[in-house]
């Protein structure tokens, strides 16, 4: 078992156990006691150290880029371990930092007068090593025993995303990572943040079912918090090395509000890892970011870290000003003698991102989607100038929504990590993380459907005349500067709705994880961990909106519909400014969630190759707080029906008090069928709580446990050329309430319809690397499934009178049932040059759970040309969407869930993937 960093996937800290199931053999109390036989040959000292790994049996750390292109000598015969590394390790600048049965780390020789061997390239040609069977990481995310585990050990469906992936998606969003993993569906068309991610068919949006980890404990203890995404709190630097993900799964017990699995981020550790990095990122579409690293090893015990970003960019879509601009700092401090391991890291976020939304389209007879002339739904937005800042009539008064601020994130993270062995693999951990957050969600979200100005003047026109009594006509005009609108600016004469939102969010929460591990015997041995997590979190919700009238064009403008008498003189206006209704949504929430919970896991090595897990979390939340009472107001202009309904605060305040429990549970097997090859299945029945953000609206009464399934079985198999990994799963969701969330473009108000229904969703997880002798190689991820309804009905008006749908059986809203990720690569000139090609494809979904709007089925091709003349530098070259695919990612939630039907004229607002984007990427070592 191997570990290497620095251009490699990297360290794993041990700190950030988390709970499950995998197996290895019992390894002596004593790393030297016993004499192995060794037969390494002479040659490249990565590889010398990686075969040493294996035929050593322990975990080994170093820094990739400080052995690799060095000699090592040969060695070989009977020889305790520390002698057979030390020959190896003799001039090549590196030293032994820790030692013993578990783990052994290797640090640069801090010493100048250590000799540094030439790189290969100036020497003579050697015989090269044997290829090996691929180094095997140690998993860490998902379990708690305290023994070392790799990949096909495990007895749950895990990825590793190398710090290659991290740096090219980095630049993209966080979201983008997942997209790494099968099993994974991902929506990350909402920009740098607030996108929704989904696993193995499980029916919920946002993270309210995937766990956001930083080493080990979660980024927020809640996710699913409306309006705040974890991804929001959270950017990959270039401190994180390595990213792993679990599916289904122990997830559901060792991680909070995470049926579905999680991403753990590792961060690099400054005593193990030192070195410096500085990188930059620009792109065709202006964006510019600079990425720095500083991590030092004071001593060999202690070591501390600086690192951060900035980022400036106009926007993947154009608004007409700067769509994200900010960044993050963080510091960090290691102290690990080998027996006590300590971290405190601080970090701080400050960053504006800009959210995009579900842009106009129109459907063609044959189903065929098309773009509606004067907007490019590839590269434009509908906010713009005119809409950037604007001043919202509030029954609290004036409030101003500024667009550029987007989604703006202000993070303070501070976060300790404690571990003392306590001898023969017994330790106790502590974990605690503060985290304060006040984000801020200004964002513009069109509602119902485009619609022609006749039309829209002939629902509206007799209420305008009949409000302004004299009036004879009526117009459109631009609220700007009052120009008629004709047939709009880009000549197509349509006009459409959206809401002016802003969503102030301050956040405040603690957590706090002890646990310890041990080993004993007992009809063979065991792995026994005890812990218990608290977390408590306050959040304030500040709800403002209004709705404007829009034409239909890239940055769109604001219209006034008005009245007029015979001379053409304005009596009054349909809309203020644009405005068709201020105060059209209004909250102010302020709720405490307290949770407690208990976990404990045991992994039984009961025979030889086999292993048995068991996990079990009890968890209870308290949620306490209050929402505003509200009420409409008349703000009483006589020139406008815009304020005639204002919804604001009453003066009274509804108390929210809810109490749940849940009882989490998971049990796995593992064979080890051969040596790099494993078998598990594992089954879990979990309780998802609700979330504290649920009763931002205090009325509701559909909220309760949420019972869950989960089954997997897979195999993993690891040889000297390939990997692959299959998966087969199934979940299943007990009385899950769903929420059909509609705008009525009539009214200006949300209508609300609730369901509650099962889904399942049965499939299979598919990856592999190939991996043969010279220079191609190829990767390749896949995801079938069949997602669906159970036991779902809704009643709709159709005519005036009430009629029920059935919806059991369709497929679940905006999730593939197939996926499917290609990427071959050529290696070339001794590893020098890289180039790669990535086949991205999604089958048919739909954005509607009565399957009445259909996602067709789209694909994309990406590419990477990337430049490594040695380990100190390199410079990439990504390409997105090459072909420029119109691909949708989801439809328009706000236009309806239950049924989201095209509207008159074929118009409709989706959501799709980016245009063709080219990024340069330039990294020192």
């Amino acid at each position: 078992m191997v570990r290497s960093w620095s251009g490699r996937p990297a360290l794993m800290i041990p700190a950030a156990f988390l709970g499950g199931a995998a197996a290895v053999e019992a390894m002596p109390a004593v790393a030297e006691e016993v004499h192995v036989r060794f037969d390494i040959p002479a040659g490249d000292l990565a590889a010398a150290l990686e075969v040493y790994g294996r035929q050593a049996g322990i975990q080994l750390l170093f820094p990739y880029d400080a052995a690799a292109g060095r000699q090592s000598t040969r060695v070989h015969g009977a020889m305790l371990r520390r002698l057979a590394l030390e020959r190896l390790l003799r001039g090549s600048g590196l030293e032994i930092v820790r030692f013993d049965a578990r783990l052994i780390t290797l640090r640069r020789s801090p010493a100048k007068s250590a000799r540094q061997l030439p790189a290969r390239r100036e020497q003579q040609p050697t015989a090269p090593l044997p290829t090996p069977p691929p180094a095997q990481d140690i998993i860490v995310t998902g379990r708690l025993g305290p023994a070392l585990l790799t990949g096909t050990e495990a007895s749950y469906a895990v990825s590793e995303i190398g710090q290659t992936a991290l740096i090219r998606h980095a630049a993209l969003s966080t979201a983008d990572v997942f997209k790494e993993v099968p099993g994974f569906w991902v929506e990350a068309t909402g920009g740098e943040a607030s996108n929704n991610v989904r696993v193995r068919g499980i029916p919920t949006d946002g993270y309210s079912s995937v766990a956001l980890l930083e080493d080990g404990l979660p980024v927020q203890y809640d996710g699913g918090l409306a309006y705040l995404n974890t991804d929001q709190s959270y950017r990959v630097d270039a401190s994180v090395v390595r990213a792993e993900a679990i599916r289904g799964g122990p997830s559901a017990v060792f991680l909070a509000n995470a049926p579905g699995g999680g991403l753990n981020f590792i961060t690099r550790d400054p005593v193990a890892d030192p070195g410096n990095e500085v990188r930059v990122t620009a792109s065709d579409r202006g964006l510019l970011r600079v990425d720095g690293l500083l991590a030092q090893s004071l001593n060999p015990d202690l070591g501390v870290l600086l690192a951060g970003f900035w980022r400036r960019d106009p926007g993947l879509r154009d608004p007409g000003f700067t769509a994200d601009e900010g960044g993050q700092i963080r510091a960090r401090a290691v102290y690990d003698d080998g027996g006590t391991r300590l971290s405190l890291d601080l970090r701080h976020l400050d960053d504006s991102v800009i959210l995009y939304l579900p842009v106009p389209l129109a459907s063609r007879a044959d189903g065929s989607i098309a773009a509606i002339p004067g907007f490019d739904p590839l590269y434009d937005t509908l906010v713009g100038p005119d809409t950037r800042e604007l001043v919202l009539q509030t029954a609290r008064g004036p409030y101003t929504v500024d667009l550029s601020e987007g989604t703006h994130s202000r993070v303070t993270s501070l976060t300790f990590l404690g571990r003392h062995e306590l001898g023969e693999d017994a330790a106790v951990e502590l974990q605690t993380r503060w985290h304060k957050d006040h984000t801020l969600r200004n964002a513009l979200f069109p509602v119902g459907s485009p619609m022609t100005a006749e039309e829209f003047v002939a629902r509206n026109r007799a209420a305008l005349l009949a409000a302004f009594p004299g009036s004879s006509s009526v117009a459109f005009r631009y609220a700007a500067d009052g120009s008629p609108f004709g047939g709009g600016a880009a000549g197509n004469g349509l006009v459409m709705s959206a809401n002016l939102l802003s969503v102030d969010l301050p956040l405040e929460e603690g957590i706090v994880d002890a646990r310890i591990t041990a080993p004993f015997e007992l009809g063979g041995q065991h792995g026994m961990a005890l812990g218990g997590t608290w977390a408590t979190t306050s959040f304030g919700f500040d709800r403002e909106m209004g709705t404007l009238l829009l034409d239909v064009q890239g940055q769109a403008r604001r219209l006034d519909l008005v009245a007029m008498d015979d001379s053409g003189a304005v009596t009054g206006g349909f809309t203020d400014r644009g405005f068709l209704r201020y105060g059209s949504l209004f909250d102010s929430v302020r709720i405490t969630a307290d949770n407690l919970a208990l976990y404990a896991a045991d992994e039984w090595w009961f025979a030889p190759r086999w292993r048995m897990d068991i996990g079990a979390r009890l968890e209870q939340t308290s949620i306490r707080g209050y929402a505003a009472g509200k009420t409409l107001y008349d703000q009483g202009s006589p020139y406008t029906l815009a304020d005639d309904a204002v919804s604001g605060s009453d003066g009274s305040r509804i108390p929210i008090r809810h109490r749940y429990s849940g009882f989490n549970w998971s049990v796995g097997l593992n064979f080890e069928a051969a040596d790099n090859t494993g078998l598990f299945a594992r089954y879990s029945r979990s309780r998802r709580l609700p979330s504290a953000s649920a009763f931002n609206d205090p009325a509701r009464t559909d909220q309760g446990v949420v019972p869950i399934a989960l089954l997997d079985a897979g195999l993993i198999m690891t040889r000297r050329h390939w990997r692959i990994s299959a998966v087969a799963f199934y979940t299943h969701f007990d009385r899950l309430p769903f929420t059909d969330y509609r705008f009525d473009t009539a009214s200006n108000t949300y209508v609300e319809r609730t369901s509650i229904a099962d889904t399942s969703t049965a499939g299979i997880e598919l990856s592999g690397s190939w991996h043969p002798s010279g220079p191609f190689s190829i990767e390749v991820t896949a995801t079938l499934q069949d997602p669906r309804y159970r036991n779902f009905s809704f009643t709709e008006l159709v005519g005036g009178q009430p009629v029920t749908r059935d919806a059991s059986g369709n497929q679940l809203v905006r999730v593939p049932r197939a996926a499917l990720r290609l990427r071959p690569e050529l290696s070339l000139f001794n590893g020098a040059w890289q180039l790669g090609l990535e086949f991205v494809h999604y089958s048919q979904r739909f954005a509607d759970i009565a399957n009445m709007q259909r996602l067709p089925a789209y694909s994309l091709v990406n590419a990477s040309i990337a430049w490594k003349p040695n380990a100190s530098f390199s410079l990439t070259l990504d390409a997105t969407n090459l072909t420029n695919s119109l691909g949708l990612t989801e439809g328009n939630p706000r236009a309806g869930s239950f049924d989201n039907s095209i509207g008159q004229g074929g118009y409709f607002f989706a959501r799709p993937e980016f245009g063709r984007t080219l990024r340069v990427t330039l990294t020192i070592r």
